[in-house]
């Protein structure tokens, strides 16, 4: 599976390297670390994704 379009986090920092980025396929959604792009990514069905993304927006993993 072929990602593309990868978009930096907007949450990412501008300092300390702490930054991933977002790849887009047809049903299907990748995390990277931008830093080290070459160790691979993280992927995710889309409906696994948007689970993913309304459980962080509604504070479920908050500590």
């Amino acid at each position: 599976m072929k990602f593309a379009n990868w978009k930096k986090s907007s949450r990412s920092g501008t300092s300390g390297g702490n930054c991933v980025e977002v790849g887009f396929a047809e049903g299907a959604r990748a995390l990277r670390d931008t830093k080290d792009r070459a160790a691979g990514y993280f992927v995710a069905t889309s409906k696994q994704w948007t689970t993913f993304v309304n459980a962080i927006k509604t504070g479920r993993y908050d500590i």
